[in-house]
């Protein structure tokens, strides 16, 4: 896809609340994107929501005084009422307005970005979001901390670094018992709404983004997959966030960056699920990959798998009434039916499951060795 005017597709949807201390970082670098000019300018829409600060008054200034050229930025205020008043309905409102945008100026085959007030673009984010859609569904970004940030202590940087070895042993498992076609290492496992891009006929047709409290991008990503959709995490699409620890959203990131600043301190300890735990669920998703791949007699291939036959029955009649696009939405529509496996696992130290998954990334590797070289002509 070459680059020039591949941004007017585009629209960056930004849910903000009170963000007048960081938000101009956001704006500034989406005005720097690779592609964008005074005569190729970015769309970007801020849905500022329930502000009591001068989140508004400083996107004015920025636009003002001209730091803002290369965009053509909407600014939407907004009140929203409780119960509501959370950052899903932000959001999705957010990406509506882009839809509407893209729609009102007869767009065809725009693109939703998503992110947040307190991101950091590189300049070549926009970019490789549109290239990497190009074989996929839906783009998640790998998030990065901010370089500007301060600086972590040497104990909370080496556990972040062990806890990404830990995401990157669970991938490399995925990568050995049943690797996605869509989505080939090397990859990251983020799609979170710092970073996600899709296609606006998409986001549509899933009904869009659930207006959840808090995992509504995850939330929209299950939809994405239910639907057949291909979800990348490509390599080449990153996005520097806040590791700030005073977040607006129980569960979000900084819930997470709160728990961290707790075990480098001492106070508690990480705990993940076992490796085993990964094992079986991947391999269980390419059981039932392989049971739809069968074709007309997948019912046949699930029931010799041990699924009851009320489970087989209802998935039938289902996929009779909403056809499945391809075995992605298959697997996603039967995982939602049956649930997680057995009992929920019992979560272990972080060097205990770190060592697990790298004796089982042994073990799997010399077994696929070992096949390999028992199907290998002889010479």
């Amino acid at each position: 896809m070459a680059d020039h005017g591949a941004l007017s597709r585009a629209v960056v949807c930004v849910p903000a609340r009170n963000e007048a201390a960081i938000l101009s970082r956001l704006i500034r670098s989406l005005d720097a994107q690779a592609g964008a000019g005074p005569e190729a300018r970015l769309r970007v829409v801020v849905l500022a929501n329930n502000c009591t600060d001068e989140t508004v008054p400083t996107l004015r200034a920025l636009e003002r005084d001209g730091i803002s050229a290369n965009l053509r930025l909407r600014v939407i205020e907004a009140q929203i009422a409780p119960p509501d008043a959370h950052v899903g309905t932000a959001r999705r409102m957010a990406l509506e307005a882009g839809v509407a945008w893209l729609r009102d100026e007869n767009v065809s085959d725009g693109v939703l970005l998503s992110t947040d007030a307190d991101a950091v673009a590189p300049a070549d984010w926009a970019l490789a979001n549109l290239r990497a859609l190009e074989g996929a569904d839906l783009v998640g970004g790998r998030l990065m901390i901010d370089p500007e940030a301060e600086r972590p202590d040497p104990g909370l940087a080496d556990l972040h670094a062990r806890i990404e070895r830990y995401w990157v042993g669970v991938r490399a498992l995925e990568d050995l018992i049943d690797p996605p076609p869509h989505d080939p290492a090397p990859r990251h496992g983020d799609h979170v709404a710092a970073s996600l891009a899709l296609r606006v006929d998409l986001y549509e047709s899933v009904d869009g983004l659930p207006a959840l409290a808090c995992g509504e991008d995850n939330a929209l990503v299950s939809r994405v997959r239910r639907a057949g959709g291909r979800v990348r995490h490509c390599p080449a699409v990153s996005i520097a966030v806040s590791d700030r620890a005073a977040g607006r959203v129980e569960g979000g990131m900084a819930t997470e960056m709160l728990r961290r600043s707790r075990v480098a301190g001492g106070h508690e300890s990480y705990r993940l699920p076992p490796a085993d735990h990964w094992r079986a669920l991947i391999e269980r998703r390419r059981d039932w990959r392989l049971a739809w791949e069968a074709g007309a007699d997948w019912p046949a291939a699930l029931r010799r798998l041990g699924i009851d036959a009320d489970t087989v029955g209802a998935m039938v009649a289902e996929v009779t009434d909403e056809p499945c696009r391809n075995a992605i939405a298959f697997v996603e529509r039967l995982a939602a039916r049956i649930g997680e496996p057995g009992p929920e696992p019992q979560a272990q130290p972080l060097d205990v499951v770190l060592a697990d998954l790298e004796a089982l990334r042994r073990t799997l590797r010399a077994r696929r060795g070992g096949d390999l070289a028992m199907a290998a002509p002889a010479a």
